[in-house]
């Protein structure tokens, strides 16, 4: 695997760096050339898939702009990122009705504190809405991200806390003392995709007419760091008490620092429970280093993906089996693209093209109306606006590299 240390902003959206770079990736918009023979046939098939559900989107959108449910824009924001991430480009330069109702929306849910959002799930809200936003390139709304920008720099709980493990993480709300590596990796993709806001004009002393260049706050991102190790399962680096010695959890993540959603084991003879790493959360956490700058041969990067390599599967969420499928399949299409890896090998040698996989895979899950539905309810994947809205984000970011 190997992270590019720099290069131009992608397609003029994001600014000059590798997190920049990684984060436009992950949120759908950048591609770089690939030496992979080309196949036409299955990239107009995934063409056509995408065409599809695109379709059932536009069908299925509220008059009033919004997706799936009105007090939560984070939906809303997926639908518009999906559309202005399309193949043809078309969306991005003539916007149609449906992405400026949408974009109404999400500016008509922007608070006085910064946060975007109806009164629920503040930072997860923002963050989502705010890649969305990034993508339009309209500076009318630069105002808008930038004060968002600063409600999530705002919402890190800070070294202030002491010992806490939750420190330098981010949780759902701006008063949620207790971060999880989902809030966290949100918030850290969104202030990478906003980077292009940050710094402020301001007038300069002395009234003389000119002005100054001022840099806004930006995250701690070394606490960042530290706390997305505080998720991994990595004795070396991780010392609490629940950290796993079972080498099948080893490298892997869990949701926070005192829970994975994957549950534990507990040891019959001390009492000791160890949390079991599981697969969407590893690939939160791939992404989250990629997002903190953290390079492919750092060893948190190397053994989160010795545990991504070892448990690779379409079939389940490693751990959970249904539960959170597709937000898996997200996040691996977004973790692999933008650690740069092109195929995926397995503990028995195998190499897999895992994009052809992947979007194979997606392909027989669509429903013949276009959309994608998980048949487990958890993490709201029965609504098909968000699981369609998940699996247009991968098919798009696949489908620049056939």
């Amino acid at each position: 695997m190997k992270l590019i240390s720099s290069m131009l902003c992608a397609l003029g959206i994001f600014a000059v760096g590798v997190a920049p770079r990684l984060a436009a990736q992950a949120a759908n918009v950048a591609a770089e050339p690939t030496n992979a023979p080309s196949d036409a046939s299955f990239r107009h098939e995934v063409e056509h898939a995408i065409d599809r559900g695109l379709d059932w989107m536009r069908a299925n959108q509220n008059s009033n702009g919004w997706w799936s449910i009105p007090d939560h824009p984070a939906v809303t924001a997926l639908a518009v990122t999906v559309f202005l991430g399309e193949p043809s480009g078309r969306t991005r330069t003539n916007p149609p009705p449906e992405i400026t109702r949408a974009l109404a929306y999400l500016i008509a849910s922007a608070q006085p504190d910064g946060s975007i959002q109806r009164g629920k799930l503040a930072n997860y809200n923002t963050a989502i809405s705010l890649v969305a936003l990034a993508l339009t390139r309209d500076p009318a709304y630069n105002d808008i991200v930038r004060r968002g920008r600063g409600f999530i720099i705002g919402s890190q709980i800070e070294p202030g806390a002491g010992t806490s493990p939750f420190v330098g993480g981010v949780g759902y709300g701006e008063k949620d003392r207790k971060s999880d590596l989902v809030n966290t990796l949100t918030a850290l993709e969104a202030l990478r995709a906003t980077e292009y806001v940050t710094w402020k004009i301001g007038p300069a002393a002395g009234n003389s007419g000119e002005t100054n260049r001022v840099k806004s706050p930006d995250l701690n991102w070394d606490a960042a760091i530290h706390f997305i190790e505080n998720c991994q399962n990595l004795p070396r680096f991780n010392t609490q008490a629940w950290v796993s010695t079972n080498p099948k959890d080893f490298g892997g993540f869990v949701y926070s620092p005192v829970e994975s959603k994957a549950g534990g084991e507990t040891n019959a003879a001390t009492g000791r429970v160890a949390l079991r790493s599981y697969g969407s959360i590893s690939y939160a956490g791939l992404l989250s280093y990629i997002y903190a700058d953290l390079k492919g041969e750092d060893p948190h990067v190397q053994a989160v993906m010795d545990w991504l390599r070892a448990n690779y599967t379409l079939d389940e969420n490693p751990g959970l089996g249904e539960q959170g499928l597709y937000y898996y399949l997200h996040l691996m299409t977004k973790g692999l693209n933008a650690a740069g890896v092109e195929q995926i090998e397995l503990k028995d040698g195998r190499r897999i093209n895992w994009r052809r996989e992947v979007a194979m895979h997606l392909l027989d899950l669509q429903q013949r109306d276009g959309s994608w539905v998980n048949r487990n309810n958890r993490w709201w994947e029965k609504d098909p606006c968000l699981v369609t809205a998940y699996s247009l984000l991968a098919l798009e970011i696949i489908v620049r590299k056939l």
